[in-house]
């Protein structure tokens, strides 16, 4: 279930999305979009993808999954604001800078610490994120280990929290991997699909499905709880079906 991240990310954006701050500590009101204008390593937002593209280069790499996630993220932060295209711009910008370098790791952490030091339960969500997206290939190098114990340490993390956290990823991926995988039949059911659809009809009905399922429409339209914890549920289903027919087809 490989793009289970997607799910988790959609649920910590949206713990972290409730009270993004500046540095100046002034919480962006989401019900009034405004104009940001301002520098995004000024901005919680901004360090968490400066963080993010530290942790998702740690491997060398950026896979697919990966750039969902990211395409996700921009999509979810820049949405807060009227000048929506300008600020996800700006997002891809930082990212594309503060991936080809780890030297400011530690400042940019610090810079986030500074900014949620009276929120321990954001620093603990934000940490969860980030080692998620660095299990997203089903693997935790020791170069991803420490880059993370790096911003854990520096966002002042308990040692206990984060050897929970990467312990509940690695025995999620050892489930996964003991289990047998849905079946192919099963998965192309799952993607509304058949075995004779081409790479661009696939992934047509993919992101279709995304978007009925997708968690955070069925909260913009103001579904209980419940149904929100369905569709996220959902959306799993659709991911690993769609991992494990691309998989067959060698896509």
């Amino acid at each position: 279930m490989e793009l289970v991240v997607l799910a988790v990310v959609i649920a910590i954006l949206f713990f972290i999305g409730k009270n993004y701050k500046t540095e100046e500590f002034k919480n962006i009101n989401l019900k009034r979009k405004e104009i940001f204008e301002g520098d995004l390593l000024h901005h919680e937002a901004g360090l968490l993808v400066a963080l993010m593209a530290k942790v998702a280069k740690a491997d060398g790499k950026v896979s697919e999954l990966e750039a969902e996630l990211l395409k996700h993220t921009f999509n979810d932060i820049s949405s807060h604001f009227e000048n929506f295209e300008e600020v996800r711009t700006k997002l891809k910008n930082l990212y594309e800078t503060e991936k080809q370098s780890f030297d400011n790791l530690i400042v940019i952490s610090e810079k986030l610490y500074a900014l949620t030091r009276n929120d321990y339960n954001k620093r603990l969500k934000i940490m969860e994120y980030l080692i998620n997206l660095a299990f997203i290939d089903k693997e935790f190098s020791n170069t991803e280990k420490m880059i993370t114990e790096d911003i854990s340490n520096a966002l002042k993390i308990k040692k206990e929290d984060f050897d929970r956290l990467v312990s509940t990823f690695e025995a999620f991926y050892a489930q996964q991997a003991s289990n047998k995988a849905t079946s192919l039949e099963k998965a192309y059911e799952i993607l509304q699909s058949t075995p004779n659809d081409d790479a661009a009809t696939l992934k047509k009905n993919y992101r279709n499905l995304v978007k009925k399922h997708h968690p955070d429409i069925i909260a913009g339209q103001g579904a209980s709880q419940n149904i929100i914890d369905e569709a996220t549920k959902k959306l799993q289903e659709i991911n690993e079906a769609y991992e494990i027919i691309k998989k067959d087809k060698g896509l």
